[in-house]
């Protein structure tokens, strides 16, 4: 089966509840670019060292499915009737995250560079997609009804990345100093074995 249908061919597209728009409008745009944003958060989760990290994205990123539905839809009752959607626990869980690894992680005491690591830069990037998808969220608002949990959700994620990265960042630094003490070690048994 073609992944093409050609009805998008005149500049138009279906939204969720089968109403035909223009592509460029505010809310293809606007669903557009949290799909962007979960496009990245999916390729951090490949970069990420820990798996537990990779988990937690990895159910953020299906939590962004809910989102993006739910913004491209009009009729938000006949989405919200077939679909699951973001609620309070689904912020509370982001909230829950940042204060744990905000707990663990040592102290900022400066501006830090965006990511020391792969994934942790990958997941500034994710951040900075994030803060544009919320502006143009806030654009969307002023003309379209917006669930405040949806508003809390997106404001909590760009905050969820950001200690994400540091997470990563730290990791990566760990694996190195693990690393250098592991090869510091070898080298001096292979020296004591020469000598022995």
């Amino acid at each position: 089966m073609a992944i093409y249908t050609k009805g998008g061919d005149k500049g138009k597209t279906s939204l969720f509840d089968g109403e035909r728009v223009s592509k460029d409008s505010l809310r293809v745009s606007t669903y557009g670019t949290f799909d962007e944003l979960n496009a990245n958060i999916s390729l951090a989760d490949k970069f990420c060292i820990s798996k537990r990290n990779k988990e937690i994205l990895q159910r953020v990123e299906y939590r962004m499915f809910f989102l993006q539905g739910e913004i491209a839809t009009q009729d938000a009752e006949k989405f919200r009737s077939q679909s699951r959607i973001i609620t309070d626990d689904d912020v509370h869980y982001l909230e829950s995250i940042i204060d744990n690894y905000t707990a663990q992680l040592p102290k900022v005491t400066s501006f830090i560079l965006p990511g020391s690591s792969l994934a942790g830069a990958q997941l500034h990037v994710c951040r900075t997609v994030c803060r544009r998808a919320e502006r143009q969220l806030v654009s969307f608002m002023k003309v379209n009804p917006v669930r405040p949990e949806i508003e809390r959700y997106v404001n909590r994620l760009s905050d969820f990345l950001y200690i994400m990265a540091r997470s990563e960042d730290h990791e990566d630094y760990l694996e190195k100093v693990i690393g250098e003490v592991v090869q510091r070690y070898y080298k001096a048994i292979g020296r004591l074995n020469d000598h022995g």
